[in-house]
Formats: structure tokens, C-alpha cells, sequence
């Protein structure tokens, strides 16, 4: 097997994903654990008197001497890829190679190697999360008391502030990193259990050995650091992958999120916020002037991929028809990989986002001066209602005030909202010029968004 740009490989093998996520999912790693396994197996069952101490040492010399050449040539003759790793390892331990797999069927060692590997690469997400925690605590604290337009239906409404609209990504991850948190915590390997999952083998092996197939179990799963499902099939039940693509699909979500408002904030139109752009960085080979959120739309192309991912999941899941089938091995091979790995990369990038968010000041403060005023509206109504006036008729004064409003922002004119309400001789019956001119201030109007923004920021850096 030698691989280069001459023939297809994923973009996931060069171009996204971490050394460290591509390195977890890589074949000699999977093999590693695969021996991993068996060596577990095999250190139980000298304690139970079935393997000698030289027939260990050897299988323990030769754990990680992969070679995949030898098993390569070993599955084209017996298609079966855990078999030939089985007889490659086999072959090099002369003194121990004869007792590996004792008892045991395929999925004993593959599915236990593949839940070890499932937490490494949640291990490996989840401090990649913790530092994007850090780096939007740090954006948050920043831009807390910031005042900004708020937007609903894309149409511009009440101020917020920016630093709470980025305490709105952080609550979503903090959800995203409790639940991935979770998963790791509570996943299992199958054991070792067999063929249909009764442990029937190792019960026979065991009859005069004075252990149970559960003590054995129990041993080679604290071996591994993992406990084990109570109830299996030939497999460990493949609900348990389902789960964890949603987690990582639920993380996809809050990206996506982020990615797209961020492509909405940095359209010209708004200007508000940008990606970081290089010097040497090319938007378009057509129109030079382009600065395209191409890091943004990635996360956004990426995220949506991994959104649909869950469902083949389910699928295996419901379709592992009485004991097992096999109709999920093929796509698990890419299902899994590809699910880490992209969730790797949706992590990487959007965390030098975060960290290297650029905030336009002056086109915030542009929108805001052209549109808040709109925001003002709300509190005069209510200060209206106060002082006597019949809500409902005033609410419809003000409305006639301000679709006038827009035709005049519309017609490139400044917005004259405050002057026109300033001056209705019927809202003059309730409230001076001065008091009608006080409620329309719209820059204070963000109620408790700065505290509650800087509480999200500390939640953040305690997970940290």
C-alpha cells in the first residue's frame, strides 16, 4: 500500500484534521489496539493458568510491531482483515502466538479495540473544546458592555451587546461539552463475550479452572481501563455509536451556527465582524477586492456533512438484525473516522476564528446609529402607557412614525424618527419634547446582557 496524490485519498488524510485525530485513526494505531486487546486477554488468562509467563513475555515483545505488508498478504488470501492481523501477530511470537484469541470471537478484540479508540479521540475533541472555551471566555469578557444592533427575521431590532451575542455560542457549547463529556464517561466495550454474546466459550474453557467467564471479563476489561456492556450480541450494541455521532453533530450544530452568523456580520451590508485575513490571501481569482469568510463557510460546509452522519448510525443500529450482521462494518469504516475527524477540524478552525474575531467598531456604531432608534420605541411605549395614554393607540402612532421612518432610511436620508415623535402633538400630551427625546436613547437599552455575559465567561473558564 503505497498512497500519494497519483490516486484518490480523503481530503481528510492531508488536508483537515489534526496530526494527533489522523494518527488515533490510522490503520497501524487500530492495530496496535487490536493487540492491544489480545494482550489483555492473554495477561488475564495466565493469571487463570491457561498462558505461561514466556508465552506472555513474548506476546508482550511484540505488541506494537505492526506489519502491514504481512497482514495485507494474509487477508487477500482468507478475507478476513482481523484474522490476518491475528495470524501476522501470531507469527511473530513463536513462543506465544499459538494461545492468542483463545476463546474468543472477532468482535471481542475489535469492538473492545474500538471503543478505546472512541474515548482517545472524545479525549482528544474535548480538550481542543476546552481551549475554543477559553478563547470565547476571552471574546466574551471583551466585548461585554459593547452595545450593538440585535437582529430578529434578519430585520434589525432591539441593541444587545457583543459580548452577549457570543455568550449565546458559549452557552451552546457548554451544553456541547457537558453531553461529550457524558459520552466518554459512559462508554463500553463489548467484553468478552463470545460469539452470540453467552459467553458460552469461555465458560467452556474456564469448567476446571476454578474462574468464571465473568471474572475473566471483569480482569481483561480492568486490564483495558474499560468496563464492559452487561447484555451484548455478537457486538457491543451499535445504539452506543448513534449516540456519540450525535454529541459530535451537536457540537457541529453550535459551529455551523456561529460560522453563519459570522458570514452574515462580515457581508458588507453589516461590516459588523470579519475573519482574520492574511496579507498574502486571495479572495477570488476573478474579483481582487474579495474578502471571502472562507474559513467560516468550511466550518458551515463541513458541520452539515457531519449533520447527516447520525442517521447511518441509526441505521446500523436498527438494522443489526438478531445476534449481528454485517451490513454496518463497511460504512463504520468510514462513518467513524470521518465523523472525528471532521469534528477535529470543525474544532480547530473555529477557535482561530474566535481567537482572531475582528470587530468593527465603527460599522457597529453606523448600524446602530441608523437602526437603534427603532429599538427606542419600546421603552416609549411603555413610559407612555405610564403616564395615561391608551397603549394601543399608541402603539399605533408610533407605527405610523416609523414605517415612515424607513421610507426615509430607504431614500438614503438620516433616520428622523426621533425628531417626528419629538414633535407628535398627541404623544406631547403625556410626555415633554426632553422626556420623549430620553426614552428614544437606545444605546443603554440592553438590560442585564453585560452581567449576564460575563457569567456565561466565567462558566466557560471553569470548565476550562
Amino acid at each position: 500500500m503505497d498512497f500519494s496524490h497519483d490516486t484518490y485519498i480523503s481530503p481528510l488524510t492531508w488536508r483537515y484534521g489534526s496530526t494527533e485525530m489522523r494518527h488515533l485513526w490510522s490503520e497501524i494505531h487500530k492495530r496496535r489496539l487490536l493487540r492491544r486487546v489480545w494482550l489483555a486477554l492473554a495477561e488475564a488468562q495466565h493469571e487463570a493458568d491457561f498462558v505461561t509467563r514466556e508465552q506472555l513475555a513474548d506476546l508482550k515483545a511484540h505488541v506494537t510491531k505492526v506489519d502491514i505488508a504481512r497482514a495485507s498478504a494474509i487477508e487477500a488470501e482468507t478475507k478476513h482483515d482481523l484474522v490476518a492481523e491475528l495470524q501476522t501477530y501470531a507469527e511473530q511470537c513463536e513462543v506465544g502466538g499459538g494461545i492468542l484469541h483463545l476463546g474468543a470471537t472477532s468482535t471481542d478484540i475489535l469492538d473492545n479495540a474500538e471503543a478505546l479508540r472512541l474515548r482517545d479521540s472524545l479525549d482528544l475533541l474535548l480538550n481542543t473544546l476546552r481551549e475554543t472555551l477559553i478563547a470565547l471566555a476571552d471574546q466574551i469578557a471583551r466585548w461585554a458592555d459593547t452595545p450593538a444592533l440585535g437582529f430578529t427575521h434578519l430585520q434589525p431590532a432591539e441593541p444587545t451587546t457583543i459580548g452577549y451575542r457570543l455568550a449565546l455560542y458559549g452557552q451552546d457549547l457548554l451544553d456541547d461539552h457537558t453531553e461529550l463529556t457524558r459520552l466518554r464517561s459512559e462508554l463500553k466495550g463489548k467484553g468478552m463475550k463470545g460469539a452470540v454474546g453467552t459467553s458460552a466459550s469461555f465458560t467452556a474453557l474456564l469448567s476446571d479452572s476454578g474462574w468464571t467467564a465473568a471474572e475473566l471479563e471483569a480482569r481483561v476489561m480492568d486490564l483495558l481501563a474499560l468496563e464492559a456492556f452487561p447484555i451484548t450480541s455478537q457486538t457491543y450494541p451499535r445504539k452506543q455509536d448513534w449516540r456519540v455521532l450525535n454529541g459530535l453533530a451537536g457540537l457541529g450544530a453550535t459551529l455551523y451556527k456561529f460560522a453563519f452568523d459570522l458570514r452574515l456580520l462580515q457581508s458588507p451590508v453589516i461590516g459588523e465582524w470579519s475573519e482574520p485575513f492574511g496579507d498574502r490571501q486571495v479572495g477570488s481569482s476573478a474579483m481582487p477586492f474579495k474578502r471571502n469568510p472562507i474559513n467560516a463557510e468550511k466550518i458551515d460546509s463541513l458541520a452539515r456533512y457531519l449533520a447527516g452522519m447520525p442517521r447511518t448510525a441509526w441505521d446500523n443500529a436498527a438494522h443489526s438484525l438478531l445476534e449481528r450482521t454485517l451490513d454496518d462494518s463497511a460504512n463504520r469504516r468510514l462513518l467513524l473516522p470521518e465523523a472525528f475527524l471532521i469534528t477535529d477540524e470543525l474544532l480547530h478552525t473555529a477557535c482561530q476564528l474566535i481567537e482572531g474575531l475582528r470587530v468593527d467598531e465603527t460599522a457597529t456604531s453606523r448600524n446602530l446609529a441608523a437602526y437603534g432608534v427603532f429599538a427606542g420605541t419600546e421603552p416609549l411605549l411603555m413610559a407612555l402607557a405610564k403616564a395615561g395614554a391608551d397603549r394601543q393607540v399608541m402603539h399605533s402612532r408610533i407605527r405610523d412614525h416609523a414605517l415612515k421612518a424607513w421610507v426615509a432610511i430607504g431614500s438614503a436620508e438620516t433616520n428622523p424618527l426621533v425628531e417626528t415623535l419629538s414633535a407628535d402633538k398627541m404623544l406631547l400630551e403625556y410626555l415633554s419634547s426632553t422626556e420623549l427625546r430620553a426614552h428614544l436613547n437606545y444605546e443603554g437599552y440592553v438590560g442585564e446582557a453585560p452581567a449576564r455575559a460575563r457569567q456565561i465567561a466565567q462558566a466557560l473558564r471553569e470548565v476550562a
